[in-house]
């Protein structure tokens, strides 16, 4: 084992949903790794913040539009990506919504918003990709989940349906694609604060619930996840696929809140 495992210079990644959040951080850790990014999101001019933080790192960044509940949209930005890298190497597959609230409220447009964008858009864009990566022998695809790929949680009944879908999905494409030389893997984050989340967090007594609940005993951070998401990208990861690898501080060991005395 040697660190040039871990280098990514010479390849190009492609993250979608990289605007902010744990997008920005993938599309960040990979290009200290030495990648070149293309990052997506639904308005290009929202890409400018994350662009300059891959300039800053030395590397090359190709902001692109995507909306991933549109076919149009997946076939056009992969093949713009693609055309502007001239390859891609690497797929972290992150865009991602979610819809908060009682399962018996959810509504017929709250289930196909998460899952059209969470799971049908998922596999399409990993599709296009493949259909490139296979010519050439070689992919990395990450697909992101979330804990809740392997716990439920109430008031999240179609969220924790797409990510277990996603943690099957991987494993259905590492099968598939595997002998076209292109490893297929889910990294699935546990609780970290993002924008979407990012109300929950200023409820002082549900983060010291939450930390009470998960082993290292503190929510995630910036930069817990760079290290796994480097390694499934890179060489190191060369005979991982179908797995998925809960970054999590152990919440999904079932760690419970400790009681009272």
């Amino acid at each position: 084992m040697t660190t040039q495992q871990f280098d990514l210079s010479g390849k190009t990644a492609f993250v979608s949903g990289a605007s902010r959040g744990l997008g920005q951080q993938f599309a960040s850790a990979l290009a200290a790794a030495g990648a070149d990014v293309v990052i997506t999101a639904r308005d290009k001019n929202d890409l400018a913040e994350t662009t300059e933080l891959i300039q800053s790192l030395g590397r090359t960044a190709y902001p692109v539009e995507l909306e991933v509940r549109s076919q149009e949209s997946i076939k056009s930005a992969v093949a713009a990506a693609w055309d502007a890298a001239g390859s891609i190497e690497v797929l972290v597959n992150n865009a991602g919504c979610n819809v908060r609230k009682p399962a018996i409220e959810v509504t017929w447009d709250d289930w196909n918003l998460i899952l059209e964008t969470n799971l049908r858009g998922v596999f399409f864009v990993a599709q296009e990709h493949a259909a490139r990566m296979i010519e050439k022998k070689y992919g990395r695809i990450i697909n992101i989940g979330s804990v809740t790929c392997v716990n439920g949680y109430a008031g999240l009944a179609p969220y924790c349906g797409s990510r277990g879908g996603v943690k099957q999905l991987t494993m259905s494409l590492a099968d598939d694609w595997g002998p076209h030389g292109i490893n297929v893997n889910c990294l699935a984050p546990g609780w970290f604060k993002t924008k979407q989340n990012a109300v929950m967090y200023q409820d002082e007594t549900w983060v010291e619930y939450l930390s009470d609940r998960i082993p290292l005993k503190r929510p995630g951070a910036p930069g817990d996840l760079h290290g796994t998401v480097v390694f499934l990208a890179s060489d190191a990861s060369a005979y991982v696929t179908g797995q998925t690898i809960l970054v999590d501080g152990g919440i999904s060991t079932g760690a419970v809140r400790a009681m009272p005395k």
